[in-house]
């Protein structure tokens, strides 16, 4: 299938079926041809997909976990819709791991009427879990939240920029709708890191601890997996590595209109998240967003 047929499919519902809020329909990728394209290995492919949804995943609980805490009513909102939004991208992605053909043992953890998205996000086990510790760290306080947010949303549109021109038409077509969703959350996180580093002197205080916390979550984001160096040789996914200049330099030039002095950006580590080696903060956080559903398999709402 064609391109653009395929982003006709994924953002054609009417204004009440938006996809990334995962309503009015029972498959996120129904009437879409998920075929993978000829030399695209498929398990590559799927734990991809599966890396960039394990992400988005659990970066939108984190952002969830604020929800009633923000310092006002507008930004609780904005926080809920990028959490939203980045909901919406994780269902896509695990829909396209399932199709691809990567699911494991939590299709039989999960009933037989569980869809394969909701066995993926719901009966995996913590060592299952392909997240990187920038989107996993437990939060802190409201300074550093924006600063996460700012620099998961910057790595993360640097990606689906690029993935815009992925080999395979659905992954394709789900960095070029994140696009517009991933820009306004960089723009959301980068206002409020200026406004708080160059505001009172407690403000500054804040967001330079901040940044001193969230800097070493990135030692790891820019190290490709093998399965990253083959889907990017074959043009169908992005060498994170490719992605560290531009990320950043974007992250210098916020810290520098917000009065601060860049950190000391750490070196490359091995991508342990990718690999399913987390902290117990994966496990704490995994208790929460999966425990309503292990409870109570296969309900009805």
């Amino acid at each position: 299938m064609h391109e653009e047929t395929v982003y006709d499919a994924l953002t054609g519902a009417p204004d009440d079926a938006r996809w990334a809020f995962g309503t009015g329909f029972d498959d996120p990728l129904a009437g879409v041809d998920t075929t993978v394209p000829e030399g695209v290995a498929p398990a590559d492919l799927g734990a991809y997909c599966l890396m960039l949804g394990d992400d988005a995943l659990v970066l939108a609980q984190r952002l969830t976990e604020w929800i009633t805490r923000a310092p006002e009513l507008e930004e609780e909102v904005a926080v809920a819709n990028i959490a939203l939004d980045l909901l919406g991208q994780a269902r896509l992605l695990l829909a396209r791991t399932a199709a691809a053909g990567v699911l494991g043992p939590c299709r039989e953890r999960a009933g037989a009427s569980v869809p394969d998205e909701d066995a993926l996000a719901y009966f995996r086990d913590p060592g299952e879990f392909r997240c990187t510790a920038l989107a996993a760290a437990p939060n802190g306080d409201f300074a550093h939240l924006v600063v996460r947010l700012l620099a998961a949303a910057t790595l993360r549109l640097a990606a689906f920029d690029r993935l815009r021109s992925s080999r395979d038409p659905v992954l394709a077509a789900v960095a070029a709708k994140g696009v517009a969703e991933l820009s306004y959350a960089r723009e959301h996180a980068a206002r409020w890191v200026v406004r708080l580093g160059d505001g009172t002197a407690e403000s500054h205080r804040r967001i330079r601890a901040a940044v001193e916390a969230v800097a070493p979550l990135l030692a790891d984001v820019f190290t490709p997996t093998d399965v990253e160096l083959r889907l990017a040789a074959g043009g169908a996914a992005v060498d994170p590595a490719a992605l560290r200049a531009e990320v950043l330099g974007v992250l210098d030039a916020v810290l520098a209109h917000a009065t601060l002095e860049p950190p000391s950006w750490p070196a490359g580590a091995p991508p342990r998240g990718r690999l399913g080696d987390h902290g117990p903060e994966v496990a704490e956080l995994l208790a929460g967003l999966q425990g309503l559903a292990r409870a109570h398999p296969e309900a009805t709402w």
